[in-house]
């Protein structure tokens, strides 16, 4: 069973910032495209942030220019700084490897962790 560990989030006012972490095995995170997604109550899960093992990067425009998406390879770990956060941020973030070998996506998922921004 892989295992993807987040940790990082928690409560915040509008306006201010967290940084999300996540540690995912070595074997797994060196040929991943990691990435951040949330599922706020009774609404799909969505895209956040990706970021690719060259450090490609992708955002959902509601994030961009607020949220910065970065690995650090020697640790395995990739990070969601967030910033200007807004109540319509409040959401379960969970962390995502995605593989991608001869074609075949597979995915892998971390637990999750809670963010909630108060107005």
């Amino acid at each position: 069973q892989v295992q993807l560990v987040e940790s990082g989030g928690g409560l915040v006012q509008a306006g201010g910032s967290l940084r999300l972490s996540c540690a995912a095995p070595r074997s797994l995170f060196m040929i991943s495209t990691m990435g951040w997604y949330r599922q706020a109550p009774g609404k799909q899960r969505e895209l956040v942030a990706t970021i690719t093992g060259g450090g490609s990067t992708n955002y959902a425009e509601s994030v961009k220019g607020r949220f910065t998406i970065s690995r650090d390879n020697a640790k395995s770990t990739v990070y969601l700084q967030m910033n200007s956060l807004k109540p319509g941020d409040t959401a379960v973030y969970y962390c995502n490897g995605r593989t991608t070998i001869f074609g075949r996506e597979d995915d892998y998922w971390g637990q999750g962790t809670q963010v909630t921004v108060s107005s």
